[in-house]
């Protein structure tokens, strides 16, 4: 069973993408999650192009990965000079990384167009800089830059370009689909010439401008590639590069006769991790999660036709391609208008009330209704939650309000915002005032004030994200919105909504639904 070397540019090539940023503890963290879960390689930047990056690799030397191995990519040598005296060379050195990868040009075009050097001039560079670092006692990875446009234009340059790399002593060639534009009969086609071409291993390295990063990436493995690069959750410049999230999954769990981390069709390894990878990556760059990513995306296995759910509940392969749990992921049921009874029994389960029908009809009638009004459930399962106990008369509240106030006043072009609110708890008259950032978080603020002294593990608690959408446009600055607010504590995240007119009563009802939530969830 070939092993399929996984090599993560997620550091480099991934933060070129726009809106990436890292942090060198950023790269870091990420660099050390991907050695625990068994990367082969892990890129960490270019060590001449900013201080951010060599000391990133001062830091690994520090305390080396345990599982992969550290890159440093550069360039070849500058023209006209010999690689011993290229301050590019120095620096790569200099990083102690153990494994050094260079970017070489393929094609003829960039050769002479853009480089501005002969054609027998690159071929030299080429091999200059390689065997320089392999005499030096390095491992070098030679990433062949427009290598598939470079082939298809001239296959007879392009394969003397890898010729040189792998005489030099390249571990491996990487075949780069640089500018995203290539079809998978052609990377495949081209991978299979190049193998013919050159003893050294292939490996591939795709974009993804025309959505076809990870297919291109499938299409040369199978074709002979070996080693593959990428990114988590496809960042990169552009349109981004192959997700190496979704390359990974398809190796090790669709396709036959391929080992990725530790996995293969018939084992997990590391493969059970990638959900958890995946929004680990999210977090780290501050990046929204993008729902409908295959296989980690939270909706790749969210069901919200009836139709689809009562398939589910019976048999979860007839709309599901692999088990969520094989790469970390679960299950979900997502309730709206479109749902039928089914999707309100699989929610309902835990309330043990599933073999009520009449109690599921009421249910979904005033789900249907909550919908017209502007209401969705997809991101707000915990005021689902609370509205089946309601329904079902399980539903006791931990407090009640008699009124609340919120007030903006702007001193001397400083506005201050002061919330105050007056709650029943436990037969206890509570009135406390706060300030915040705006209404919401001076109403949280009071809310918490009120209640801490009966509820201590509101402490535990705290708003993730909090988001505003308004539903009827043509009603200009008097349409309702709809507030969902995301919650969590030590061991959940749960989400809640609001809707009215009033932008204030709509974040108040999403936010006593996320406080009612987390004291309901605490006392079971």
């Amino acid at each position: 069973m070939p092993q399929i070397q996984t090599y993560d540019t997620t550091l480099r090539d991934g933060a070129q993408g726009e809106g990436v940023s890292f942090s060198l503890e950023d790269k870091l963290l990420i660099a050390r999650r991907l050695d625990d879960l068994g990367f082969d390689f892990v890129e960490g930047g270019y060590p001449l192009s900013n201080p951010k990056d060599a000391e990133f690799f001062q830091r690994l030397a520090e305390k080396p990965l345990k599982n992969s191995k550290a890159c440093a990519f550069g360039m070849t040598r500058r023209r006209g000079t010999k690689a011993d005296d290229d301050i590019g060379m120095k620096s790569l050195l200099d990083s102690q990384a153990p494994v050094i990868t260079i970017v070489g040009k393929t094609s003829d075009f960039h050769a002479t167009k853009v480089l501005g050097v002969s054609l027998e001039e690159n071929l030299e560079m080429i091999r200059d800089t390689v065997a320089y670092l392999v005499g030096e006692g390095r491992e070098v990875i030679y990433d062949a830059e427009h290598f598939f446009d470079g082939w298809k234009a001239n296959p007879e340059y392009a394969a003397q370009t890898i010729l040189a790399a792998a005489e030099a002593g390249a571990s491996i060639i990487v075949m780069c689909d640089t500018n995203g534009g290539s079809l998978p009969e052609e990377v495949a086609t081209i991978t299979k010439e190049a193998a013919a071409k050159v003893a050294c291993p292939l490996g591939i390295h795709t974009h993804n401008d025309c959505e076809l990063a990870v297919a291109n990436s499938l299409a040369s493995i199978d074709a002979g590639a070996v080693h593959v690069q990428g990114t988590i959750n496809g960042f990169g410049e552009r349109c981004g590069n192959a997700d190496l999230i979704s390359v990974i999954a398809n190796l090790a769990l669709k396709k036959q006769g391929y080992e990725v981390l530790g996995a293969s069709s018939s084992t997990t390894g590391g493969v059970e991790h990638l959900t958890e990878l995946s929004r680990y990556v999210y977090e780290i760059a501050n990046m929204h999660l993008h729902s409908g990513q295959p296989f980690v995306g939270p909706s790749a296995f969210a069901h919200k036709g009836g139709m689809h759910v009562h398939a589910v509940a019976k048999a979860a392969s007839s709309y599901e391609h692999i088990e969520p749990a094989a790469v970390g992921n679960e299950r979900r049921v997502l309730v709206s208008e479109l749902s039928g009874r089914s999707n309100i029994i699989a929610m309902a389960t835990k309330h043990n009330i599933q073999n009520d029908k009449e109690l599921m009809n009421r249910i979904l009638r005033q789900v249907v209704d909550l919908e017209n009004q502007g209401y969705q459930f997809e991101a707000a399962e915990a005021s689902f939650d609370l509205l089946v106990k309601r329904i079902a008369g399980t539903y006791l509240p931990h407090f009640e309000l008699v009124q609340y106030h919120s007030s903006v006043v702007n001193r001397g072009g400083h506005p201050i915002t002061e919330a105050t609110v007056k709650l029943l708890v436990n037969d206890e008259l509570r009135h406390e005032v706060a300030e915040g950032d705006g209404p919401i978080n001076a109403l949280d603020a009071a809310l918490r004030k009120a209640l801490n002294g009966h509820f201590p593990s509101l402490n535990d608690m705290q708003l993730v994200d909090y988001k505003v959408r308004v539903i009827n446009s043509d009603a200009a600055t008097a349409a309702s919105v709809r507030v969902v607010i995301e919650s969590r504590d030590a061991a959940d995240t749960w989400g809640t909504v609001g809707v009215h007119e009033n932008i204030i009563e709509a974040s108040w009802a999403a936010l006593v639904d996320s406080i009612e939530y987390k004291l309901c969830k605490d006392a079971h």
